[in-house]
Parts: C-alpha cells; sequence; structure tokens
C-alpha cells in the first residue's frame, strides 16, 4: 500500500491452510494482476486489472496468492491449470 507501483517480481503471500481470500486496493493507486494457486502451486482463480479502491473475494480456496505487475498474466500466457514453481 502507498506504493508507486509493484516490484518487477510481484509478492507471493502464503496461508497455512487453502481458504478463500478477500482482497482490497485501498491505499494502491496502479491496477495490479493476481494470481490463485492451490496447494500444488497449480493456477486456480485468475484476476486481471484488479483497479484500486476496488474489492475482490476468490471463488475459490488458495494457499498461495501471487500478487504481479498489471499485464504480466496476459504476457506471460497464464491459464487456469498451469502449475508454477516457486
Amino acid at each position: 500500500m502507498f506504493s508507486g507501483k509493484i516490484s518487477d517480481t510481484g509478492y507471493i503471500f502464503i496461508f497455512d491452510k487453502p481458504t478463500r481470500i478477500d482482497l482490497h486496493m485501498f491505499f494502491v493507486f496502479f491496477p495490479i494482476d493476481v494470481l490463485f494457486l492451490d496447494e500444488t502451486k497449480k493456477v486456480i482463480e485468475i484476476k486481471k486489472n484488479f483497479k484500486p479502491f476496488t474489492f475482490y473475494f476468490s471463488k475459490h480456496k488458495a494457499k498461495f496468492v501471487i500478487e504481479l505487475p498489471q499485464n504480466t498474466i496476459s504476457k506471460s500466457n497464464t491459464e487456469l491449470n498451469d502449475s508454477l514453481e516457486f
């Protein structure tokens, strides 16, 4: 929050157990992309162009959330069911 941009590599959030994730973009002044991953690091949900001062409620339970610079998902051709490594 209160940042001018997200880092080029993004942020990974790890939860103790899979849960529905509620995100908000209060005090974030630029759009981002968000990936939701299950326990096996498979993409289970995608939110592109998450705009400032909005909310998003995940439809699925996720173990990992990755916040990325806007358009990263499209540029990388990331799709549902892709497996990621980190």
